[in-house]
This record gives structure tokens, C-alpha cells and sequence, in this order.
């Protein structure tokens, strides 16, 4: 069998024009892009109506502030970057402009609940049917740990060993909603996390695309434990080799390295659709633009909130408008 290239036509890609794509619904989208910003999207009569605490029923204190008060503060903290005591001011400042008779909650209590709270999970939208199996789409990328930043450097003339975590998501390609999101320390391995990311899929699943960081038995083996009939769509390393059964019982992986063999990578992107993955890369990017590159809490437990929320604002924005496109070259 031939030998399988990792990225094909790697040497001149960059002679390689871009696709062209035209949005066909740019009134609508530019109207939900302006929603985004709207502070009536964010703090919404819902909320105002369930910002008490519910009375507790067992032993101890009452708490003043329910999950969705706390989870209002902490998504526009989140939309807007800004600090806790930033975020009270925030807070203060609407609640007096809409003449409201509620509680302000201070910064320490917004560090204290976001470590225990239960951020909602994610839920398939946009008229997709929970019935309908879903195509998942995974990747992973580094946010940095608050501390020094590239000033620091810059001006000192030193560098520094900056500490990261690595941040994995699964993304919906029929919604291009965030599914299933995953912290881990930047020593973990991707195709490790496949297992957790899977766990987080309620509904069927019609197939399992990532890069070739997640070419391992071990994610193979994963999806047929939990979705029996779901492809896995991984592009086979550069040293891949048929497995030993693969004239009498080819694996999914053996029918990749074969369709590749003989049609050719771009074939084999095309056929199986492995380009869909591009979304969960445009996930990725949407990720850094909206809420930022890093982790600004400094335990782990306030950094999985912090991460759940994130996920949170990015569907909700999501689902106020999304731009319908046709290629045009």
C-alpha cells in the first residue's frame, strides 16, 4: 500500500487560493451579531422573576441568590471580560436602571458560587431533532492561566514557563453548537479525552471526526463502546499500516487507508466528510474572539465554571443568528 500523506501538498499549500463564500441572510445575521451586544438578551424577565433563592428545606443558611441570579452575573462577566467587582458594578448598575427592588450580589459571593454551580448542559436547537443521529466534531486548543502577561517579557527581556490548560469541545456539525467540552492540564493527550466527550452525547451519534491526533485505538475502540454504529472519520498518521485482518476484516481505519490509496487524500476528504471538521475549527476561533484565549480563575473548580459558562454565551449567541452562505469560488 502506498505511503499515506499527512498533509497533502504540504510543501505549497500557501499557493493554494482560499475558498470564497457569500452570506445569503446577511440582514439577519448582522441583526442577531448586533443582539449579541444587547444587554435585554442577557438579563431578561426570566430572570428578574427567579433572581431570589428558592427557601432551603434542609440545615443551613439560606442562600439569597438563586443558580439562574448567579448564572446571569457570571455570563456577562464572561460577555463582557470583565473582573467580580466589575461585575457587581455591572449588576448594580442595570438593576437601578430598570428601577428593581433586588439584591446585588458582591463579588465574593460570585467566586464562591461559581465553584458549585450546575451550569445547564447543552441542547441540540435550531430544528434539529434529538432522534436524528448527530455528526460530532472534535478538537482542542490551549487557554493560558491568568498571571504576567507578554508585557512582562517584552519589557524584562525574560522568559517565563507560562501555565496553560487545554481545553477539548465537541461540536454539533448539523447546528454548530457545542455539545460536549472537556479542561484538562496541557499534558493530557487528545484522543484521551474522546471517552469524557462522548459521555457528554445523550442522543445517537452518526459519526466521530477529528484530526489525526485522535488516530488511536483507544478512540476507536471508545465510539464502538458507546455508538456501536457510528464512523469514525480520522485521518490515518504518515506510518500507518493496514491491520492484520484487513483482507479478511477491515476496520473502519483499514477503509481509510485504502480509499486514500486509491483515490487520493482529497478524495477521501471529500467522500467521507472529514471536511466538516472546519467547524469545529471556526468553533475554536469564535472561542478566542468572544471570550478570550485564557482562564482568568485560579482554582480548578472555578475554571470548569468558568469554562461551562463560556459554552453557555456561545450557544446562546449562537442561536439569535447564524449566516447561511453559498461558495462562490
Amino acid at each position: 500500500m502506498l505511503t499515506v500523506p499527512f498533509k497533502l501538498n504540504q510543501d505549497r499549500r500557501h499557493y493554494i487560493p482560499r475558498q470564497r463564500h457569500k452570506v445569503t441572510n446577511w440582514t439577519d445575521y448582522e441583526a442577531s451579531l448586533r443582539q449579541r451586544g444587547s444587554l435585554t438578551v442577557w438579563f431578561t424577565e426570566e430572570a428578574i422573576a427567579a433572581w431570589a433563592a428558592a427557601p432551603r428545606t434542609t440545615r443551613g443558611g439560606q442562600a439569597w441568590y438563586s443558580p439562574l441570579a448567579i448564572l446571569t452575573a457570571l455570563t456577562l462577566r464572561a460577555v463582557f471580560r470583565l473582573a467580580f467587582r466589575q461585575t457587581e458594578g455591572l449588576i448594580g448598575s442595570i438593576i437601578g436602571l430598570l428601577d428593581l427592588t433586588l439584591r446585588v450580589p458582591d463579588h465574593t459571593t460570585l467566586s464562591r458560587r461559581a465553584a458549585t454551580l450546575e451550569v445547564p448542559r447543552p441542547q441540540r436547537h435550531s430544528g434539529s431533532s434529538d432522534a436524528e443521529p448527530m455528526h460530532l466534531l472534535v478538537d482542542s486548543t490551549g487557554l493560558k492561566l491568568c498571571g504576567a502577561g507578554e508585557w512582562l517579557v517584552e519589557k524584562h527581556g525574560t522568559k517565563t514557563r507560562r501555565a496553560w490548560r487545554k481545553l477539548h469541545l465537541g461540536v454539533d456539525a448539523g447546528t454548530g453548537q457545542i455539545v460536549a467540552a472537556a479542561l484538562t492540564s496541557k499534558d493530557v493527550d487528545d484522543g484521551a479525552q474522546a471517552g469524557p466527550l462522548l459521555d457528554q452525547i445523550t442522543g445517537p451519534l452518526a459519526s466521530f471526526t477529528g484530526d489525526g491526533a485522535y488516530d488511536q485505538d483507544g478512540v476507536y475502540a471508545a465510539v464502538a463502546e458507546r455508538h456501536p454504529e457510528a464512523a469514525v472519520i480520522v485521518p490515518p498518521r504518515a506510518t500507518a499500516v493496514p491491520s492484520p485482518t484487513a483482507d479478511t476484516a477491515p476496520t473502519q481505519r483499514d477503509g481509510h487507508l485504502r480509499c486514500i490509496a486509491e483515490t487520493g487524500r482529497m478524495a477521501w476528504q471529500r467522500t467521507s466528510g472529514y471536511n466538516r471538521r472546519v467547524k469545529v475549527e471556526a468553533a475554536v476561533g469564535r472561542w478566542k474572539q468572544v471570550i478570550g484565549d485564557g482562564l482568568r480563575s485560579r482554582r480548578d473548580d472555578r475554571r470548569a465554571t468558568e469554562v461551562e459558562v463560556a459554552v453557555h454565551v456561545l450557544n446562546r449567541m449562537l442561536r439569535l443568528g447564524r449566516p447561511s452562505y453559498v461558495r462562490i469560488g
